[in-house]
């Protein structure tokens, strides 16, 4: 079943590129959603929209679960579920950049089965299936072995670096690059392009769940802050934070953190 449906988020993905690409981010109408949620454009609808009609026809016995569509307790009590972001990086799209995803996922009692995350402007395709391994258009892809935390290059929002994040405020000394996209920050861990990549703010599923596949498959270590696996189809679909790299340097991360929920990790959270 997984392989059958990574055609079928494969299929979905690239239509969804070719209904996103028929806006232009810098006109398409945005507007902020309530509570300080962020923005949302009518491509994000439209992708949405399509996605929904099609994945659940092809699967109507599976649950549903995206960014753009009003959350039910439905999904539940489905041993599959869809975890979708129909625009990540939303943004990015708005502001007429590239390096916004489509982010696409099933998860079948918890665990992430088969994911694609699609940059369609810079023609990326990347996508996993349990046990098959990871791919970027087509080709095997592999996480990094670098073996030492200092000499990594983490994918991680500035705030992040706060010494109150940190074991005594004792910041590793990693170069620190960024994306907007999380979903793209992840998959260009799983390409090995980046040693690892680090958020501590509490995390959407959609934002995170194909990217933690695809992560998994390249043979990287993908967990929450804490260290524990991720979990997805939550009834509050977040997970805390979220730590990727290959083994040595996922490890480094993990233990040089404060513990979360410790006084000294408390405060502004970063992205």
């Amino acid at each position: 079943m997984p392989a059958a449906d990574l055609d079928l988020l494969t299929q979905a993905a690239r239509r969804a590129g070719d209904i996103a690409t028929g806006y232009t981010g810098r006109t398409a109408r945005r507007w902020d959603k309530p509570e300080g949620a962020g923005p949302v454009t009518e491509a994000d609808l439209a992708v949405n929209e399509m996605l929904e009609e099609m994945l659940q026809a092809a699967r109507p016995d599976y649950g549903w679960l995206s960014e753009e569509t009003e959350d039910s307790d439905a999904r539940l009590s489905r041993d599959r579920v869809f975890i979708v972001d129909p625009i990540d990086g939303t943004r990015s799209f708005a502001e007429g950049e590239k390096t916004w995803a489509h982010a696409l996922a099933v998860a079948e009692r918890g665990v992430v089965t088969a994911a694609v995350i699609y940059l369609p402007m810079l023609d990326l395709l990347y996508c996993a299936a349990t046990g098959g391994g990871a791919f970027l258009n087509g080709a095997p892809i592999a996480v990094s072995r670098q073996p030492q935390l200092g000499q990594s290059e983490i994918l991680a929002a500035r705030p992040n670096l706060a010494a109150q994040h940190w074991r005594d405020g004792n910041v590793p000394g990693f170069g620190r690059a960024y994306r907007p996209s999380l979903a793209y920050r992840m998959a260009l861990v799983a390409q090995g392009r980046f040693d690892g990549m680090l958020t501590l703010r509490p995390s959407w599923e959609w934002d995170i769940a194909a990217g933690d596949l695809i992560l998994r498959e390249a043979g990287a270590a993908c967990t929450d802050r804490s260290g524990a696996a991720l979990r997805f189809n939550n009834p509050h679909p977040k997970v805390d934070g979220v730590i990727a790299a290959g083994p040595a340097v996922h490890d480094q991360i993990a233990a040089a953190l404060v513990p979360a929920g410790s006084s000294g990790g408390r405060g502004i959270l970063p992205g």
